[in-house]
């Protein structure tokens, strides 16, 4: 796509916005951005947008665009149905997303991967490989640099790792990832979609333009059905990749990969695992080489972050637990039954869900936030459950329970906004209230 001359629109004032807008520049575009947030909330945004020569219109001006547009990009957090999206629908010849932006300005190989949980750590994990056998790769998209950013740098990548959340798939026209990986589905965002079906629909974007040079990564169990395809699972057998006593087995190759020689937990993780063993087999990297780059790969933090301590305790930081399916994989994730925290902000989930899981899975419940009594009504006479005032409190109730080699597993199964700005301060509050209680 040749952008020089072209006059472009660019939708949204955050960071997807800012890395499009200088991509569009640096490729000889005029650019011009939008937003109708309230225009004193996004007076910095302005300035940062000025920086690059680009003027920002913002608040109902921005709905009133006064001339047409080449192209328009739109920001993954903004709706083509809302009132932006669909004016400049109107103002301009074509309009498309940051993610199918950057992969019309590069010829750059890509793999995307995309599903309800385990995105930022597959990802993350992958890009981490490539490097360690040799090859020169960046983890970009949702997990927090832009792809179009990546792009604008210039960097002669062997591969772009892409994190392809369901909002950026929506704005894809002709995207097309060498390798494209479904980790997993169940119900989320449902404050953006109709429905469960649309959620799915957005997700299953990332297959629209899948052809014979295409290749796919498939979680077993959701049974899509793709040529050139591997599935995985560590909770069932029948998948390409499967979990045994300890190890990941693949029919792809003869040896067997140890996942306790990594520094990831859970069963969960070793599906990530699974997933970055198929991107190297898929590409013919020597298993030595990937084996040696798993092992240094660091968790992300609040995922199934294992903090250390000397206790002979397991404490486990899953504070980007903010749904009840992820609730449910870091539960089905563990080998043994754990003490459990969970619990905050009330957003009608139905944690009866979960009960005949929480009882198998699970030998004690401490239980925080708004959610706190509701958990104890959906569980209590299944198993024991109490009730902590602060996190502090929690991890203090919970050392009293936990055994000798026991695992304290921190999956609040829903948002935090009841009690912290954010899943990171509920993370990095659970971290400090272990690291005191120990102290």
């Amino acid at each position: 796509m040749d952008l020089k001359g072209k006059d472009v629109a660019v939708l949204g004032a955050g960071g997807s916005g800012l890395a499009a807008a200088a991509l569009a520049l640096g490729c000889g575009a005029t650019v011009a951005a939008f937003d109708s947030g309230d225009p004193g909330k996004l007076a910095p945004s302005v300035e940062k947008f000025a920086e690059m020569g680009v003027v920002l219109t913002t608040g109902e001006e921005a709905l009133s665009p006064a001339k047409k547009f080449d192209l328009a990009v739109i920001s993954p957090g903004i709706d083509e149905n809302w009132p932006i999206g669909k004016a400049f629908q109107e103002a301009s010849s074509e309009l498309i997303g940051e993610i199918e932006l950057a992969w019309r300005l590069s010829a750059i190989p890509v793999i995307a991967i995309t599903g309800t949980n385990g995105k930022t750590t597959t990802t993350g994990l992958i890009a981490h490989m490539l490097e360690g056998c040799g090859l020169k790769a960046v983890a970009a998209g949702n997990i927090g640099y832009a792809y179009s950013e990546a792009i604008h740098s210039g960097e002669k990548y062997d591969w772009i790792v892409i994190e392809a959340s369901s909002f950026q798939l929506e704005t894809i026209r002709s995207f097309r990832p060498q390798i494209a990986i479904w980790t997993n589905f169940a119900p989320d965002h449902m404050d953006r979609y109709a429905s469960v079906e649309d959620y799915h629909s957005a997700k299953m974007r990332i297959f629209q333009n899948y052809d014979d040079e295409s290749f796919a990564i498939l979680k077993n169990e959701d049974g899509i059905d793709l040529p050139h395809a591997v599935t995985f699972s560590a909770f069932q057998m029948g998948g390409c990749y499967f979990y045994e006593n300890g190890e990941i087995h693949s029919s792809q190759s003869t040896s067997a990969y140890d996942f306790s020689s990594c520094r990831l937990h859970g069963l969960h993780n070793a599906e990530n695992v699974m997933m970055a063993l198929a991107v190297a087999d898929r590409l013919g990297l020597d298993r030595d080489a990937v084996s040696e780059a798993i092992k240094t790969f660091e968790a992300p933090a609040h995922r199934c972050e294992p903090i250390p301590t000397d206790d002979g305790i397991t404490w486990v930081n899953d504070s980007k637990s903010t749904n009840l399916h992820s609730l449910e994989s870091a539960l089905r994730g563990q080998e043994k039954a754990v003490i459990l925290v969970c619990g905050g902000k009330e957003k009608g989930l139905d944690y009866a869900e979960l009960t005949e899981l929480a009882s198998a899975s699970a030998k004690h419940v401490i239980c925080i936030g708004e959610t706190a009594e509701k958990i104890m009504a959906a569980w209590g006479e299944e198993l024991p459950c109490e009730i902590a005032n602060s996190l502090s409190t929690a991890v203090a109730k919970a050392a009293e329970v936990a055994e000798n080699g026991g695992i304290v597993l921190f999956s609040p199964g829903t948002s935090s906004f009841d009690m912290f700005s954010g899943y990171v301060e509920r993370g990095n509050q659970f971290r400090e209230a272990v690291q005191q209680h120990l102290s």
